[in-house]
């Protein structure tokens, strides 16, 4: 299956273990309240298809119900960071604006994340609610490696990145069968429509 190409070579900075979790097919979810520099507006879903641009997060694994296999388990700070590999690619299927604590609940089953960093990310600020996002994820054919540069760091959410990874999309493989992937967004559309 190839993957139609974009117009631009865009990244969505997550935790590196969450990158890895949809990459490897362990959830189609990720849940956003937005960086710092945001801007006005806070944060929004810019583009529709994107690379998983891992951060490193140094205590990322404690506030996981899930660690990759053979996960690193320390990370130097972002600041000494010298390269980023890339794995994982993802389109957007379709975003939700979470205001009921209730229904935040009710899709635990379907991420990661554990309730203590949920329920903080959903009252972080004057309005409580979290954007959720479910994404369909593609495994790269093979890691995409280049040098970090500080344009990368930053509370922000989405990064230009160089255009050469973009010819790695032709020979990306889904990281769910259709069916699995319908499954579970089927589940998570019955608890937020």
């Amino acid at each position: 299956m190839s993957l139609p190409l974009p117009s631009s070579s865009v990244g969505f900075k997550e935790w590196s273990f969450v990158c890895d979790s949809l990459a490897q097919g362990v959830q189609t979810l990720i849940l956003r309240k937005g960086g710092i520099h945001e801007g006005r507006g806070g944060f929004e879903w810019k583009h529709q298809s994107f690379f998983l641009f891992p951060t490193w997060f140094h205590t990322q694994g404690e506030k996981l119900r899930w660690v990759p296999e053979n996960a690193e388990n320390s990370f130097p700070p972002e600041e000494e960071r010298t390269r980023v590999d890339i794995t994982g690619y993802a389109t957007l299927e379709h975003v939700w604006k979470v205001t009921d604590w209730a229904k935040m609940e009710a899709i635990a089953s379907l991420h990661l994340w554990n309730e203590d960093v949920v329920r903080e990310r959903f009252a972080y600020d004057e309005e409580s609610c979290l954007h959720i996002a479910l994404v369909r994820a593609y495994k790269l054919p093979n890691c995409w490696s280049f040098p970090y540069t500080k344009s990368y760091g930053g509370c922000r959410s989405w990064v230009n990145l160089p255009e050469d990874g973009l010819s790695l999309l032709a020979n990306a493989t889904p990281a769910l069968t259709d069916e699995a992937w319908n499954e579970t967004a089927q589940k998570l559309r019955e608890i937020l429509d």
